[in-house]
């Protein structure tokens, strides 16, 4: 039987500011805001010959330059149905309800996301994990992202589930 050990890594360090705001129909959304978001991780892997299952240190790395990449920009989903986000010179222009916004292509990023909430930030920062481990021995990763004390929305993955679909 393959012994696994569950690692759970929640550094003061693995966070990233990021301005957006929440659509919730076609019509409705939040006002431009920002967070602190704060990411966590627990990754599931096999007992080595050497006594532990993972480096730390690889996966801290992973998750701080993640954080990095996504930090001080504004975000907008390029999925959602209810926004038409179209380039303009040096801008994004931004339709939403009739409504015209435009921010500096500079200070924005515009994810794969229907949404901008912590639950698809969670899932696409587990997607970008999984790339960046590829090949390596991890039986599950849970990737969650909090935008405050008592919030966060978690993105789960296992090797079981992917080896039966």
């Amino acid at each position: 039987m393959e012994r696994l050990a569950t690692l759970y890594i929640d550094k003061e360090s693995h966070k990233f500011s990021a301005a957006h705001y929440t659509i919730f129909s076609a019509t409705e959304r939040e006002r431009l805001h920002g967070h602190n978001y704060s990411v966590s991780a627990m990754i599931v892997a096999p007992m080595g010959a050497n006594g532990f299952a993972a480096d730390y240190n690889v996966y801290k790395r992973r998750i701080k330059a993640l954080c990095d990449e996504l930090d001080e920009y504004m975000v907008l989903p390029a999925r959602s149905p209810h926004q038409i986000v179209e380039e303009d010179g040096d801008n994004y222009r931004v339709i939403f309800n009739g409504e015209e916004m435009r921010f500096l292509r500079s200070d924005t990023l515009v994810l794969p996301m229907t949404n901008a909430t912590v639950e698809e930030f969670a899932h696409y920062l587990l997607g970008r994990m999984l790339d960046a481990s590829a090949g390596e021995a991890i039986a599950e990763i849970q990737l969650c992202v909090a935008s405050g004390p008592g919030q966060k929305g978690c993105a789960n993955w296992s090797a079981m589930d992917e080896a039966i679909a």
